[in-house]
């Protein structure tokens, strides 16, 4: 186990240095591969299964998707035009005048023989003929009508707008590589190779949980103190854009009974628990107690704003189980909640569930006001990816950047994130920002 999680069963590490975000990236990855290669020694046919296309979407490909034909299967033509023979072209302006002796369409091919001194009027997709191996676009020619067509000899090259057989994907090659978070797209381009299921590792049960006794449940009334817990439903909202599947342990109490009894629970039913909570340094935060007895976990400090504390490490195996599961302790801020899940929990689940992509794609804006950061931290401030007048992508802060301040991640699109050394960002200057959602 990685040296930062690593502890004696009584003492679990508490770091008293705050730990740069890459450290912990690494520290996570590094863990997460431990529980790979421990599954893979246990059992790994169980984590995979067969889906039909329309319930593919956002899981992770098991296997290499490998194409049963060629794409194109045939060669066809890229463009609207005339295909014909490259003999007649040169290097002159002078025109090459063809008969026109039938059309090809996509679906439709040409069943006659194409001679010398003769065309094929020919639409995108049709199959070529086999005596054809140039297109002249239609826009390109000089002159055309129902029995010829004319063009300067110049005006393509041999080979030129004729799509190849096997151009795109040769039968028998991988369309698709495993490890793919699958998309629209990678559904849409199994279906065009005509398969309609695909090898998906099963999904990861996440068990969540939130501590703390001034939390209460939607639909009670809020006595002094109290507040509704909303982390529960940020992770599940979080978890259901993975398409993960989601064990909602609830509130649990603020005292070791409670909370060790929860935990020992999630990891009956669970592959991954993330609780929110009980991981600062107050007296009420049983946490760490509870991780001396059931599992191997380290408490961090984080060199990062929002999100400064957080645990991870694994849990034991429970009744009669032979798996370890992976264990998140999430600050208790609202915001802090959603932003350490979006730099280190979400990435963590990716690899641990197979996928070969894990981090989030990253952009540049232009920030249109200064920003105020000091170095010594990494911070991950909630905003809005715009354009500017000129076209160039702009961003500006949603406001106050409380962490509990959940309205600033519900207005926002983006984290402009600032690394650990950067300074004070002035209106102007060129920033790093991570997205919220994708397109496709």
């Amino acid at each position: 186990m990685t040296d930062l999680i690593k502890h004696s069963p009584n003492s679990p590490i508490l770091l008293t240095a705050s730990l740069h975000v890459d450290e912990a990236r690494k520290a996570i990855s590094d863990l997460v591969n431990e529980l790979i290669e421990d599954s893979r020694k246990l059992n790994t046919a169980s984590d995979m299964e067969s889906v039909v296309l329309d319930q593919a979407i956002n899981r992770i490909l098991a296997e290499d998707l490998l194409s049963p034909i060629n794409v194109p299967a045939a060669d066809n033509s890229a463009m609207d035009g005339f295909a014909f023979n490259g003999d007649c072209l040169g290097n002159s302006e002078e025109l090459a005048t063809l008969k026109i002796v039938g059309t090809a369409y996509a679906g439709k091919p040409y069943e006659g023989v194409i001679g010398p001194g003769e065309c094929l009027k020919i639409m995108t997709g049709a199959v070529m003929p086999h005596e054809c191996d140039t297109v002249i676009p239609q826009e390109f020619t000089e002159s055309a009508n129902e029995l010829v067509a004319s063009f300067k000899q110049n005006q393509v090259k041999r080979g030129e707008n004729r799509r190849l057989r096997g151009e795109d994907l040769q039968s028998g090659k991988a369309a698709i590589a495993a490890g793919r978070l699958l998309r629209p797209s990678d559904l849409g381009l199994a279906a065009s190779l005509g398969i309609g299921s695909l090898k998906v590792h099963r999904k990861l049960k996440v068990a969540i949980l939130s501590s703390g006794d001034e939390l209460r449940p939607l639909g009670e009334p809020l006595g002094a103190g109290s507040i509704y817990d909303s982390n529960r439903y940020s992770l599940t909202g979080l978890l259901n854009r993975l398409n993960l599947e989601i064990i909602d342990c609830g509130i649990v109490r603020d005292d070791p009974a409670s909370l060790k009894a929860a935990f020992i629970d999630a990891a009956s039913k669970a592959d991954v628990l993330i609780s929110s909570g009980g991981v600062s340094v107050g007296e009420a935060d049983f946490t760490k107690q509870i991780m001396q007895e059931l599992g191997d976990v380290g408490f961090w400090k984080i060199a990062m704003r929002p999100g400064r504390p957080m645990a991870l490490g694994m849990l034991k195996p429970v009744h009669g189980s032979s798996r370890k599961i992976l264990f998140f302790g999430l600050p208790g801020n609202p915001v802090a909640v959603m932003v350490t899940f979006y730099q280190f929990v979400r990435s963590a689940l990716l690899q641990l569930n197979g996928a070969s992509q894990t981090e989030p794609p990253m952009t540049q804006a232009i920030a249109e006001a200064p920003i105020r950061k000091k170095p010594g931290r990494t911070e991950f401030q909630r905003a809005i990816l715009g354009r500017g007048s000129d076209g160039k992508p702009t961003v500006k802060l949603t406001g106050s950047q409380g962490a509990g301040i959940l309205r600033s991640m519900s207005e926002a699109n983006c984290f402009v994130i600032l690394p650990h050394d950067q300074a004070n960002v002035a209106a102007g200057d060129w920033v790093d920002v991570a997205l919220f959602d994708g397109l496709l």
